[in-house]
């Protein structure tokens, strides 16, 4: 899929696109009818009827069924409701996509330890309020990165993604008067959408903890600082000495964006009326679409972007050399307060933190 607007839109895949959209429909009706259905060529045609019915199950259901013969024909799309289709259709779509999102979020876990593992004692100073505040290490930000990952992935690991099985008024009268024995796993959910926001919240927190990263990125490699540097960045339209740091720049693109998209999500949750809604269910659809394809981007962006990460140690320590007696005055003040001269270091407990963040990382890579 190409988006001008959205560079790297390319990275998502098939998920969430309209022709996806159509299939998920498709196989929808298919499972519910309980055979195969061809996905016919009607996408340019159906998103012009859907005006019509406020959605494409109406017109779409009116194709597949001239395409049927007797028993089929009739049962197809019997007891259910257009909602039910395009709900069941979204989570099918969202459980793949969610696949997709957490190997690459796998693949960061895994480079962000070794990071973390390497420069555990790579001395830098740390900065509070944009300030030079005491001595840290480069491996401790590199644990925070993490611990922000995997808490991102394990509320992505706890989504579900429940079908939609409730009928008109999600009674489910039609299937008890077809003699059809209702699906007991979940209830129907029409206009309690929790399921939806859970993703909504889920993918934002996969910004957030990218997002974060991508802002320290761009912050440690600005030339007066250059700690860290992308390790291929974009050039410039018109300055040819430049090499932006250009995948941070689209990974703060969409730390920056998805939440608002997480809030829509919430404010038709909000709006949500009678026993199906009128407008804030039909909301929901583009900002999701939006959401899960720019955090499958900013994820796998984020991953390359660690791929290629420079870390100029030398940097960091000439910084911290720099800063002088000042990123100990805390140290000195603690140490009188403490009746004592002051300890070699001043670090605290970053290794053991250190340590403890890889080992809840290496625990995410052993075989279920």
């Amino acid at each position: 899929m190409a988006d001008l607007f959205w560079p790297g839109d390319d990275r998502a895949g098939d998920h969430f696109t309209s022709e996806s959209f159509l299939a998920a429909l498709v196989a929808v009706e298919a499972d519910w009818l309980g055979r195969d259905l061809d996905v016919p060529h009607i996408q340019d045609w159906l998103s012009r009827e859907a005006e019509f019915g406020g959605n494409p199950v109406i017109a779409l259901v009116n194709v597949l069924r001239d395409g049927l013969d007797g028993d089929d024909a009739r049962r197809l799309h019997r007891g259910l409701t257009s909602q039910d289709v395009v709900d069941t259709a979204l989570m099918v779509m969202a459980a793949d996509a969610v696949a997709a999102l957490r190997r690459d979020l796998a693949a960061i876990v895994a480079r962000l330890a070794g990071l973390a593992e390497k420069h555990r004692d790579t001395p830098m100073v740390a900065r509070t309020l944009t300030q030079h505040a005491v001595p840290t290490t480069f491996g401790f930000r590199c644990a925070q990165w993490l611990t922000g990952i995997l808490d991102a992935d394990d509320d992505v690991a706890r989504l579900a993604f429940p079908r939609q099985y409730g009928g008109a008024a999600g009674t489910r009268a039609a299937l008890v008067e077809l003699g059809v024995e209702p699906p007991v796993d979940t209830l129907p959910w029409h206009t309690t959408r929790a399921p939806i926001t859970r993703i909504g919240d889920a993918l934002a927190g996969c910004t957030d903890a990218c997002g974060r990263i991508a802002n320290d990125v761009l912050t440690m490699s600005r030339p007066e600082i250059g700690e860290l540097s992308e390790g291929s960045g974009g050039g410039s339209s018109t300055m040819p000495h430049k090499a932006n740091p250009v995948l941070s720049v689209l990974v703060r693109r969409a730390a920056l964006t998805t939440t608002q998209l997480a809030a829509t999500l919430h404010l038709a949750a909000a709006n949500q009326v009678d026993d199906r809604a009128d407008g804030a269910w039909h909301a929901e659809w583009a900002p999701l679409r939006d959401l899960v394809r720019r955090t499958l981007v900013a994820v796998s962006q984020t991953s390359d972007l660690l791929d290629g990460l420079r870390v100029h140690d030398d940097r960091m320590a000439a910084t911290l050399d720099a800063a002088g007696d000042d990123v100990l005055a805390e140290q000195r003040t603690m140490a009188e307060v403490a009746g004592h001269d002051p300890a070699p270091t001043y670090l605290g407990t970053i290794g053991p933190m250190i340590d403890a963040v890889i080992a809840r990382a290496r625990k995410l890579e052993e075989p279920a």
